[in-house]
């Protein structure tokens, strides 16, 4: 089942309930998407986002999936590729975190690093060789604008995600010549559930938007798309600032 640039038919989801994740899923499925692997959690929330899809006319399966267990990640992700070729992968899932708590309770910390890197990092390489075997498909990580410039106010989280930012571009160019793309999306600040009493910084999106970016991204094989692009020049000028406390 090969795609056609930034038209997949498959879809694979880490992180099934990410409001950006199903976003972009629902105008894939407007296109041409017909199989969509959504895994995370086994929740009610996970369920329901699978019957919202299949409601589109999607064939939606869920899988069990947890950032936190990358001892499992090959078996789950495997059984998955087993069934045929994956067009997209959409590594989503992530936490923020809640920073003044967990700059004092180390495990605390170590599980945000834990589930938006070091997961992040095992399951994207089993998709990232699984594709590479199958000679197509394209991967896309959802980063954070916030990877660019760590602040003081986020930088448990953020560190996390410059990480993992630089972990997928290497990944990209390790996959350059062998089919497979790899995109790095940098969103700024999202207005979903995750972010819901937070007070939304300059150049707020939605995860529409950012699903609109992503399709564009793909379509013409983006490495890094910002979201919404004036970001890229707003964080451009920031890391030219002398660093002080926000």
């Amino acid at each position: 089942m090969k795609d056609v640039v930034g038209s997949p038919q498959s879809v694979l989801v880490l992180g099934g309930t990410s409001e950006i994740a199903l976003a972009t899923v629902r105008r894939l499925i407007s296109r041409r998407a017909r199989t969509v692997w959504l895994a995370g959690r086994p929740s009610p929330a996970l369920e329901s986002a699978a019957r919202q899809l299949r409601d589109l006319g999607a064939d939606t399966l869920t899988v069990p999936f947890d950032a936190l267990a990358p001892e499992a990640h090959e078996v789950t992700l495997g059984k998955v590729f087993a069934e045929g070729d994956i067009d997209l992968v959409l590594l989503a899932f992530g936490v923020l975190g809640v920073q003044a708590r967990d700059e004092t309770d180390p495990p605390a910390a170590v599980r945000v690093a834990q589930t938006n890197y070091t997961g992040a990092v095992s399951s994207a390489l089993i998709c990232a060789n699984a594709m590479r075997r199958q000679g197509h498909g394209s991967l896309v990580v959802l980063s954070s604008a916030a990877a660019g410039r760590v602040r003081r106010a986020d930088f448990i989280h953020a560190s996390a995600k410059a990480g993992l930012d630089a972990f997928a571009q290497g990944l990209g160019e390790a996959l350059r010549g062998t089919g497979v793309h790899v995109m790095v999306v940098r969103p700024g600040f999202v207005r979903t559930k995750l972010t819901a009493g937070l007070r939304p910084a300059p150049l707020a999106t939605t995860p529409q938007a950012v699903a609109e970016a992503i399709e564009e991204g793909l379509r013409r094989r983006t490495a890094i798309v910002w979201a919404p692009a004036a970001l890229r020049l707003t964080m451009a000028a920031r890391r030219l600032l002398p660093r002080r406390a926000p």
